[in-house]
């Protein structure tokens, strides 16, 4: 299928190309989040019309997310778990619990922005993380995960 992006995709492409994707990631992911519409010529007309609207709209996250990241820069997250002897977790730390950490601390992040490239942590350790604010904007934390008795 042929769509128009309304913004940046990572891995598809930029505001205003018009790429073939799979039906599915079309109709199901794509379209209804808002990230893209069909190409058709009255929708490939429409664009146009709006195009200077939406590159706006895509600086102005842009800039958000610059400034939220000049916040972020260097921020230590601090979590308590339950842990054994030998600093092994009962259970783990996923990305959520480290995007709620970072939401009671001020700092509004999604879930699916913050990238544990091993998966979940399952020791007691401190290592760097990166959050993804926006298509471009990554911003590593240290992230300390300490063990409760």
């Amino acid at each position: 299928m042929q769509i128009i992006l309304l913004e940046k995709v990572v891995n598809l492409g930029n505001l205003g190309d018009v790429v073939k994707v799979k039906d599915g990631y079309a109709r199901n992911f794509l379209i209804p989040s808002g990230r893209a519409k069909r190409a058709s010529p009255a929708n490939l007309a429409e664009f146009e019309a709006r195009r200077v609207e939406l590159e706006r709209v895509a600086s102005e996250k842009l800039a958000a997310a610059q400034a939220a990241a000049a916040k972020m820069d260097g921020v230590t997250v601090k979590i308590a778990r339950k842990a054994g002897v030998d600093g092994r977790l009962f259970g783990s730390v996923t990305n959520a619990d480290i995007a709620d950490a970072l939401v009671a601390q001020g700092h509004p992040v999604e879930k699916a922005g913050v990238r544990l490239p091993n998966g979940p942590i399952k020791t007691v350790s401190e290592s760097s993380v990166e959050v993804a604010l926006h298509t471009d904007v990554l911003v590593t934390i240290t992230l300390t995960v300490v063990g409760e008795v």
